[in-house]
């Protein structure tokens, strides 16, 4: 499964608040009295605050609510007028249109027009009438499908990512968000905090380096140009993705660790026209820039909230550079592509994953309300950037995983005194080998640091464990330690997460769960029959938040579905009967065939890391003439475990050894009849072994069985 491309702080969303699809950065309201009523701004949130819904009866009874306030009359009556009538004529245009001769049609088009001629009177001097302007505007062009003329002030426009919304959900939105969204904080990293505001304006800045890009028409001008950003984990990582949005071009995230030979082939083969770095990679991406057609250019640090360009004469050309996203409309909720992200290429060469803006915002919505993400949550980020996996909450970046150094920073959110630091960590994500690891260290601690640190551990909302499958030795270990019983969810590139374990609710231990809302799966036989209940087969995936197409492979795509627009995920999986899945592993690589019995990698794995030596296990089927493929478990034993006194040669574990202690836990026919033992498992950036090409090269060391 995939892991983690980017991270995509909630939008403007107050302390404590649910995630929102509304993705929008306001001017900072100044509240000014209207007489001695309330500020326009807090009328609109009065009637935000006492409609559920956003027919013309309700509205009309939330303004009733307020009504007996005589000094807010008078904006209640403009805001209420242009509320029913803008909205109920933008409803019945449609119809008059349809099945009315013209000038009804016509008519009720006026009385939209003057409806917004009242409502701009009346906020013509108020200090919150550009973002009101634009909420109605917003909320009737939704409703009527189309774009409609705007009465509106030159430069108020409204960047939003976001699903058609009804009016009040509009107004709630904003009034709910509040004026200091600009300020909150967006990114943590290397010990500085960045706002909203400083992440925007360095975006924009970014956005200055294409040609053309104007946002005042809400249109960049690179017109899908495949801009390549590769940063460590940092707020100029999410800027430089940020900006390439905004110039209407589609980000191509570059791993760190990528060799030269694969860095070319993402470059050449996503025909990227730019790269943006920052300086720490500067020197190598000039030289990779060089043997490619692409540009170069350094991506600026993004000022932090205490650093010196935040001082008075910094600040206001933030504020102008900022200013550009409110006048222009950029509406990216649409198929056009946003990103090609590189599938981490344990099946084959990486292929380009090509996302949609419309799959990603479909997807954080989807995850931000399963997992019930608010703007409170502080996420802990240890994993890969040029991956896939959002996140709806503010987000700290630890460049490289660290064992001590997560602990510490959980010590820290939850010190012993029982207090909670307003920085807190609340949600944690690793994979399989993050927590094998830190169990480790967790194990090497000092009796009253090992205390400190569960107790830490257990005050954290979340913890999820994803990528590949979690052994559930390691699952109940850590319980045991932390109180978390690890939330396990199934995903991958092309569809970023599709099926999890609940929240709250059972979390069966070696099942990734049931499907998100809005997914749909199904397991489909060798022979391309569905299967009912407790049978195993292929995995297929059908969700809003599916990839478009694999970059120029056009072929490859079509083969990858199958009727109905089901996605070929390549993985076994077997479904329960309570509709839980469990994934037994690739196909292509997990899936053993040995004397005519299929077996599951993961299953003889997860058997076989019970035993008190093993730290890590890879088990995997090498060619044999008589049986098809031999049980092969390549294995790293525990330091203490790996020679025996006093012949330190001698290994502390033997084939016969294994195959004694497993016989009581394993078919005869699923026992090893291979072991390896090694000091360490090759392992990509996501902690996943690549079995293809080990099964390759260990086939060619053992010709014997072959």
């Amino acid at each position: 499964m995939a892991s983690i491309f980017a991270t995509l702080p909630p939008p403007l969303l107050a302390p404590g608040k649910s995630f929102t699809p509304l993705f929008t950065y306001q001017r900072k309201l100044t509240v000014f009295p209207i007489a001695k009523g309330r500020s326009a701004n807090g009328i609109v949130k009065a009637i935000g605050d006492s409609s559920e819904s956003s027919t013309s009866i309700d509205i009309i009874k939330s303004v009733r609510n307020v009504w007996d306030q005589p000094e807010d009359r008078l904006g209640l009556f403009g805001l209420g007028f242009a509320a029913v009538v803008g909205a109920w004529t933008a409803t019945n245009l449609v119809t008059a249109v349809d099945k009315l001769p013209l000038l009804p049609g016509v008519l009720e088009f006026i009385g939209i027009l003057v409806s917004w001629w009242f409502v701009y009177r009346y906020l013509l001097f108020k200090p919150n009438r550009e973002e009101l302007l634009q909420i109605i505007n917003k909320s009737v062009a939704d409703v009527l499908g189309q774009s409609i003329p705007k009465l509106c002030f030159p430069r108020s426009r409204l960047f939003s990512v976001s699903s058609s919304s009804t009016f009040m959900e509009v107004v709630k939105s904003a009034a709910n968000h509040g004026s200091t969204c600009r300020e909150n904080v967006a990114i943590r990293a290397n010990m500085k905090s960045h706002s909203y505001m400083q992440l925007i304006s360095s975006a924009l800045k970014i956005s200055d380096l294409f040609t053309s890009c104007d946002l005042r028409t809400g249109h960049g001008h690179l017109d899908g140009a495949k801009i390549g950003i590769i940063a460590k984990p940092s707020a100029e990582f999410l800027a430089g993705l940020l900006g390439t949005w905004f110039s209407g071009g589609v980000a191509v995230p570059l791993a760190l660790n990528y060799p030269e030979p694969e860095l070319l082939h993402v470059l050449n083969d996503s025909e990227v026209s730019m790269i943006l770095s920052t300086e720490d990679h500067a020197e190598i991406m000039q030289s990779v820039a060089a043997k490619t057609a692409a540009k170069f250019s350094l991506i600026p640090p993004v000022p932090h909230i205490y650093s010196e360009t935040n001082s008075r004469d910094q600040s206001t050309d933030i504020e102008m550079d900022a200013e550009r996203v409110f006048q222009g409309t950029v509406e990216n909720l649409s198929d056009d592509p946003a990103l090609v992200i590189y599938t981490s290429g344990t099946t084959g060469k990486p292929k380009g994953v090509v996302h949609t803006h419309k799959s990603i915002t479909s997807q954080v919505q989807t995850l931000s309300k399963a997992w019930e993400y608010t703007s409170a949550d502080q996420l802990l980020h240890c994993l890969p950037l040029h991956h896939i996996l959002e996140f709806c909450s503010t987000v700290e970046f630890m460049p490289k995983f660290s064992v001590s150094g997560i602990w510490k920073r959980w010590r820290e959110s939850y010190p012993s005194n029982g207090s909670k630091n307003d920085d807190a960590i609340t949600i944690f994500t690793g994979v399989p080998t993050m927590y094998a690891r830190l169990l480790q260290g967790y194990e090497a601690m000092e009796p009253d640091l090992q205390v400190a640190s569960a107790n830490a551990a257990r005050q954290l909302r979340l913890m999820m464990c994803g990528s590949s499958a979690l052994p559930p030795p390691i699952m109940k270990q850590w319980k045991a330690v932390t109180g978390h019983q690890l939330l396990e969810r199934y995903g991958m590139t092309e569809f970023v997460m599709a099926i999890s374990n609940p929240l709250n609710g059972e979390r069966k231990i070696g099942t990734v769960g049931k499907p998100l809302p809005g997914v749909e799966a199904k397991i489909v036989s060798d022979d391309g029959s569905n299967n009912d209940t407790n049978l195993e087969g292929e995995l297929c995936i059908r969700s809003p938040s599916m990839f478009k197409e694999y970059w120029k492979l056009p072929k490859v795509t079509k083969e990858s579905f199958i009727d109905g627009g089901f996605f070929k995920t390549g993985d076994a999986a077997r479904l329960d009967e309570d509709g839980y899945y469990t994934i037994l592993g690739r196909m292509s690589a997990d899936i053993m065939k040995v004397g005519g019995y299929k077996l599951s990698a993961l299953e003889i794995e997860s058997v076989i890391l019970q035993h008190p030596s093993v730290i890590e296990c890879c088990v995997l089927g090498l060619p044999d003439k008589d049986y098809g493929e031999r049980v092969c478990a390549i294995i790293v034993l525990h330091p203490n475990s790996k020679a025996t006194p006093p012949d330190q040669s001698k290994p502390n574990m033997s084939l016969d050894d294994l195959r004694t202690w497993a016989k009581d836990k394993l078919a005869p026919y699923k026992l090893p009849t291979v072991l390896l033992l090694k000091d360490s498992l090759p392992r990509n950036a996501m902690g996943k072994v690549n079995k293809k090409e080990l099964k390759k090269k260990l086939a060619e060391e053992h010709q014997p069985f072959c």
